[in-house]
This record gives structure tokens, C-alpha cells and sequence, in this order.
């Protein structure tokens, strides 16, 4: 039984895959070695990797936005307290709730997306801009969630994320070592 090959002309050269971010040539260096003037705080997470968590992120909040919390009106009513169909019910029921709700999923759409563009134009892992950008759109899951919820009170719910954010900023800016020793407090009582 002969086996059977591709007809690839033999000019043709097939071209390397492509690689993000490129492999270095020659010896390997650290950011300190690059000129960063600091050793990369947020080791073990490539931009790889933030990619796809900065695209979940921007799916979460893009679909946070158009789903929101108890549905849409299916009639029209007029009258005082009327409403549209295909009005947010919160909008109507929980106003200030509905607009706390709708900026958290904006910032964190828009966060996201600033994290995405920063990541492709190569901004180092660990700068300050890559990792503000996280905190902002991961923080403000945590905001749409709660604000969610019925019978919370707003300002606590307001309170919670700043102290989601402020943790999250906190835990990305540490170092690997002492990031590892709160993780294992935290998780394992320790």
C-alpha cells in the first residue's frame, strides 16, 4: 500500500507558526536585565493567558449588559408608573440599583478591553496599566453581582467592591513569594 503525500510545489517553503510573543534570540533576559528596573511581579502569568482572561472577562460584562437582572417589560402600559416593552424592569422597579449596575458593567467592559489592546501591543505583563486594568474589570464582576442581588443595600454593595478592588490591586502588586504566603493563609488557614 503506498502512501499518499500533499502536492506542495517544492519552491514553497511552509512559513513557522506563529508564536506570541516571539521567541528571543539568544540569551534570555529578565526585565530587570531589559531596563524595567524591577523584576516582573506578576510572574507565571504571560500575556497569553491574560488574553483569554481579559476576552472571558469582556464576554461576561458584554453579556451582563445586555441580560440584565429581571428581564425586560413584554407589554406596553401607559399611565404613571408605565412602562415599554422591551424596557429594563430594573429600570423602572430599582433605578439607582439599575444605573450602579449598568456603570460597573460599562467600566469593566471598558476595562477589559483596555487590558486586551494593552496586552497586544505588547505593554509588559506587569505594568501598571495591564495590571489596573484586571483588578478594574475583575473587581467590577464582583460589583454586578451584588448589585444584583435583591434587598442589599447599595452603599455596602458600593463598599464590598472597593474593598474587592483595593485587595486585588494589594495582591497583584506583591511579590511572587509573599503573594504565595497570603494565597496559602487565606485558603488553607495557615
Amino acid at each position: 500500500m503506498a502512501q499518499q503525500h500533499p502536492c506542495v510545489h517544492p519552491a514553497v517553503v511552509p512559513a513557522p507558526p506563529a508564536v506570541y510573543p516571539p521567541l528571543p534570540h539568544g540569551p534570555v533576559m529578565n526585565q530587570e536585565q531589559l531596563g524595567g528596573g524591577r523584576p516582573n511581579l506578576w510572574v507565571g502569568n504571560d500575556a497569553n493567558t491574560l488574553l483569554v482572561v481579559a476576552t472571558l472577562i469582556t464576554t461576561l460584562t458584554y453579556q451582563l449588559g445586555t441580560n440584565i437582572p429581571g428581564g425586560y417589560w413584554q407589554d406596553t402600559r401607559d399611565g404613571p408608573n408605565g412602562h415599554l416593552a422591551g424596557d429594563p424592569i430594573m429600570r423602572d422597579l430599582h433605578r439607582p440599583r439599575y444605573w450602579v449596575f449598568m456603570a460597573a458593567s460599562w467600566v469593566g467592559f471598558a476595562s477589559s478591553m483596555v487590558m486586551t489592546l494593552s496586552l497586544l501591543v505588547r505593554m509588559p505583563v506587569d505594568s501598571r496599566n495591564v495590571r489596573w486594568s484586571f483588578a478594574v474589570a475583575y473587581s467590577t464582576l464582583v460589583l454586578t453581582f451584588i448589585v444584583s442581588q435583591p434587598r442589599t443595600h447599595l452603599s455596602l454593595n458600593i463598599l464590598v467592591w472597593v474593598a474587592v478592588l483595593a485587595f486585588l490591586w494589594f495582591t497583584i502588586s506583591l511579590r511572587p513569594e509573599r503573594r504565595a504566603k497570603i494565597a496559602q493563609a487565606i485558603c488553607c488557614g495557615h
